[in-house]
């Protein structure tokens, strides 16, 4: 079957979380499945699109209301990601760094889904399906149900992954004219709580909901921020299926970005020599447990109980661990963070920034990694990190409660309840204890590294997900 994916991220063309990981990596394995999977994201003025080479494929122009756009669409000439990349160039609206963050945000996201709808209709194109990621992509399922210049993909079957349901694209009605013409009765398809909210439509019109992983679809079913009543409603066309990591990119016996590799037969010498590495370049002690934090600092993250909880935690060890925090997002907390490095020179250091070498040095060189998520959809870096032969230290939530069993409890990871310092730091001090006990953190590690996390059986799920629905 052909079919698109459309979405604001994919890695490596754009980046700013899990989502363009997931973009990135489930097409290639549906085509490597005997499907045509293909992604289509915004033409960013960034180092991929300045870096690689594209064929031309399409010339259009889009309104918005009273503005009008051209836009290009532009396929990258190599398929060197394992797919077909689009990138839909709307110079005056993407033709800047970042992906988000704009205060035109609205408009930039709504005329990229117009010029992808555009698109399919101007070049006589019908997919079998198209699969929209987020609200960035949350008004297509209408537009193609009800916006007239859409007729011929009427039929065409829409799926909608929710990556993260806290974040759902709202604006006013003032800007409803940016649509293209669509009858007015159908505007209850777009409203939620008097405003639009292109995660709600997008949930009311796709004829398939998924979420990112099983526990995350019943968590958001009495959490999300506002849309609870409408997902209980929409359950019985919902399913959660859990992200897969990308293991061709993720292999400790490959990864260009390691300074050594290994795999589960010599991973404690690999280890050994990675941590080694990571701690000259951070002034840490190899002969230590590391610990370390990457992600976004925010307080999806529990980020903000990093400063008091790395305090507390080197106070009550001292001298006795290592902690690394890789990371950027509230400036209060990279402030304390970076605060922390003049009072425990030599056992702990930040980096603040994103830098994707150095995350895959800390989970090839790191004992544990902190996840203390207050939401976590899915969560991959749990995943990476047991790729990698790191124990993961959790909150259950989400797709965390999904990937890690405690080891008490006979599994391979560190579990706890509550996002808080005490709850953290209690799960730091048995962390401790088990780098103290060889026996039993190497085996867990070895546990860790046989897990298989790969993309091939959630590929597999979606596909059958999209035959349920097209045949």
């Amino acid at each position: 079957m052909e079919l698109f994916h459309l979405s604001a991220e994919c890695y490596p063309v754009a980046k700013v979380g899990g989502l363009a990981d997931v973009v990135g990596a489930l097409p290639k394995y549906q085509n490597q499945a005997g499907h045509a999977a293909k992604v289509v994201v915004p033409g960013y003025d960034n180092k991929f699109t300045n870096e690689n080479q594209f064929d031309h494929v399409h010339h259009g122009r889009l309104r918005l209301g009273q503005f009008v756009f051209d836009y290009d669409v532009l396929r990258e000439k190599t398929n060197k990601l394992g797919f077909e990349l689009y990138l839909i160039a709307i110079p005056q609206l993407f033709d800047r760094p970042n992906v988000y963050s704009y205060e035109d945000d609205t408009e930039r996201f709504l005329a990229f889904q117009i010029a992808f709808l555009n698109w399919l209709i101007e070049t006589n194109q019908r997919p079998d399906l198209i699969h929209c990621h987020d609200h960035h992509a949350g008004l297509v399922p209408f537009m193609v149900s009800h916006c007239y210049n859409y007729e011929p993909l009427r039929n065409v079957p829409t799926v909608l992954t929710i990556h993260n349901g806290q974040y759902q694209g709202w604006f006013g009605f003032d800007k409803i004219d940016y649509l293209p013409d669509f009858d007015r009765w159908r505007t209850g398809f777009l409203e939620w709580n008097g405003i639009v909210n292109p995660l709600a439509s997008a949930i009311k019109c796709a004829w398939k909901v998924t979420t990112v992983s099983p526990s995350y679809l019943n968590e958001i079913s009495e959490s999300a921020n506002g849309l609870e009543t409408l997902l209980r409603f929409e359950r019985p066309k919902s399913v959660g299926i859990l992200n897969g990591i990308d293991t061709q990119v993720w292999d400790p016996k490959t990864d260009p970005m390691l300074e050594h590799h290994y795999n589960v037969k010599n991973f404690k010498a690999g280890k050994t020599k990675n941590k080694k590495f990571l701690c000259e370049q951070f002034n840490l002690d190899p002969n230590k447990p590391l610990f370390t934090f990457i992600g976004r600092l925010v307080g999806e993250k529990g980020a903000d109980l990093l400063p008091q909880m790395c305090s507390v935690a080197l106070n009550a060890n001292p001298g006795e661990i290592n902690i690394l925090i890789l990371g950027s997002g509230d400036p209060g907390v990279e402030a304390a963070l970076q605060g922390l490095q003049h009072f425990y020179h030599g056992y702990y250091n930040a980096y603040i920034g994103y830098n994707e070498k150095l995350a895959h040095l800390c989970y090839a060189g790191a004992d544990f990694l902190l996840m203390p998520s207050r939401v976590e959809p899915c969560g991959l870096n749990q995943m990476y990190a047991l790729r990698y032969g790191t124990i993961p230290i959790v909150r259950r939530t989400g797709g965390l409660r999904d990937t890690v069993r405690d080891i008490g409890d006979g599994g391979f990871g560190i579990c706890h309840d509550q996002t808080s310092v005490f709850d953290v730091n209690h799960s730091v001090t048995r962390a401790i204890d088990l780098f103290h006990d060889q026996k039993r953190f190497d085996e867990a590690r070895q546990t860790a590294m046989h897990i298989d996390h790969s993309w091939e059986r959630a590929a597999q799920q979606y596909i059958q997900l999209y035959e349920s629905i097209i045949y």
